[in-house]
């Protein structure tokens, strides 16, 4: 918004009259003062039930760190870069210094995390941009821990090191343009040729795929007709991404088409532990309990901001604070997000204790997901006009979350996962379907 005090400018008569063209633009946050804007970010007021109790020093202290540099780096600039849908490249070396890259990988210089520690890092770091979340998340708990948990060891002490420093960057193409929930049954095929493979398909909704250094790449081997991973070069001839235009959500995060023609890929970037699409739950297992904390972070930033506004716009001679209705939809979005951490939280444990199950994953990201849909959508009724300005951050969150209640398998989807465990009965496909299929 651009708003102009009065100037002169010649009429068609020659005469001097006042107008509004050639005067600079007044700063919006003092002509009109309302609020603190999100690029000064609030301070913590979520965490009600103490949650950071429950964590050891170490991962205490990776919170307060990561917390500060988002805050710092990231919050000051992140409304310009969603808005014009660019990625900031310039805080990538910041973002490495933190050290988070590679989570709970050891060794090879990735930072060994235990998985709670991963998961607060992954939430404080989407409390303030959930696009830089998703961002960190592909690169490292996609991309590294395919290469960390299917790679030979020459792959790993290759390619490892880097990626944990976040001097390359790296993404992970399963999905393609006909197959998302069914990704089982994707049709990218790599076919076997001296010395190495040759992948022919399409792959879409990449994030990082335009700039990554390397792409994991998932492809049916047309002789075993299993699923296969790759590690491909971005420099690969007959490789092409191109950046999907006009999201609504993570706008900052370079989604992308991907076009295969004819890539040679060496047999020392083929990945030895894939041998079938069965091999991706063992990366999807570690990830999704990521995803699930990355809308604990958001709703969190969103709880803040709301927190600090309503303490200080003003309407009817009081703090919309002190309404009662205001109250009680704060107390609402404050019960979401400790009942959502403490799901979170459980879930790392189970993990930790190779107890957690494909269903209790899944379980636990489509549940968070629609929490955390409810929190922002209440949060943008708090803040009322300003709800709608990414420069409040809830509108911008709001719009951030559409996609990650998506990716990583939809509420649906997930709700089936589970459904299948709990009552034995599999029903992906619709029953008249699946039994023209045994026919």
């Amino acid at each position: 918004m651009t708003i102009f005090s009065s100037a002169k400018r010649d009429d068609v008569d020659g005469n001097a009259r006042t107008s509004y063209f050639n005067l600079p633009p007044l700063d919006v946050s003092i002509a009109f003062p309302q609020a603190t804007p999100a690029s000064i970010f609030p301070p913590c007021a979520s965490d009600y039930f103490h949650f950071d109790d429950l964590l050891t020093l170490e991962e205490q202290t990776l919170r307060k760190k990561v917390r500060e540099c988002m805050e710092k780096e990231i919050a000051p600039i992140m409304t310009e870069y969603w808005e014009k849908a660019k990625f900031p490249f310039h805080v990538i070396p910041k973002l490495g210094a933190l050290h988070i890259a590679g989570g709970t990988i050891k060794g090879y210089g990735c930072p060994g995390l235990s998985i709670t520690g991963n998961a607060v890092a992954t939430a404080e770091v989407a409390r303030v941009d959930a696009s830089c979340s998703t961002f960190i998340l592909v690169h490292s708990s996609l991309a590294m821990l395919t290469i960390a948990l299917c790679g030979s060891e020459e792959q790993k002490e290759k390619y490892l090191p880097s990626l944990a420093q976040l001097k390359t960057v790296g993404c992970w193409a399963l999905t393609e343009p006909e197959y998302g929930s069914d990704a089982s049954a994707l049709k990218t095929t790599a076919t076997k040729v001296q010395g190495g493979w040759v992948l022919e398909g399409q792959k879409r909704w990449i994030g990082n795929s335009t700039f990554a250094d390397l792409l994991v790449i998932f492809a049916r081997n047309t002789t075993s007709n299993q699923i296969n991973g790759f590690i491909v070069k971005k420099d690969a001839p007959g490789l092409t991404a191109t950046k999907i235009e006009n999201k609504i959500g993570l706008r900052m995060v370079q989604n992308g088409d991907i076009l295969l023609k004819r890539v040679f890929v060496g047999d020392e970037d083929r990945l030895p532990g894939v041998d079938s699409f069965q091999d991706t739950s063992k990366i999807l297992a570690v990830s999704r309990i990521m995803v699930a904390w990355q809308p604990i972070g958001l709703s969190m930033g969103v709880y803040d901001m709301c927190h600090r506004y309503l303490k200080e716009r003003k309407q009817f001679g009081a703090p919309l604070a002190a309404f009662q209705i205001n109250q009680q939809k704060l107390v609402q979005m404050l019960g979401n997000i400790q009942a959502m951490v403490l799901v979170g939280w459980r879930l790392c444990k189970l993990y930790e204790n190779g107890k957690m199950t494909p269903g209790q994953a899944s379980l636990g990201k489509s549940w968070i997901t629609l929490k955390a849909r409810e929190t922002a959508a209440i949060g943008r009724e708090l803040l009322g006009g300003n709800g709608i300005l990414a420069d409040f951050l809830v509108a911008k969150a709001f719009c951030d979350l559409e996609p990650i209640y998506t990716y990583e398998g939809t509420y649906d989807i997930n709700s089936l996962v589970t459904g299948r465990e709990v009552t034995g009965f599999a029903s992906f496909k619709p029953a008249a379907l699946s039994k023209r299929s045994r026919l």
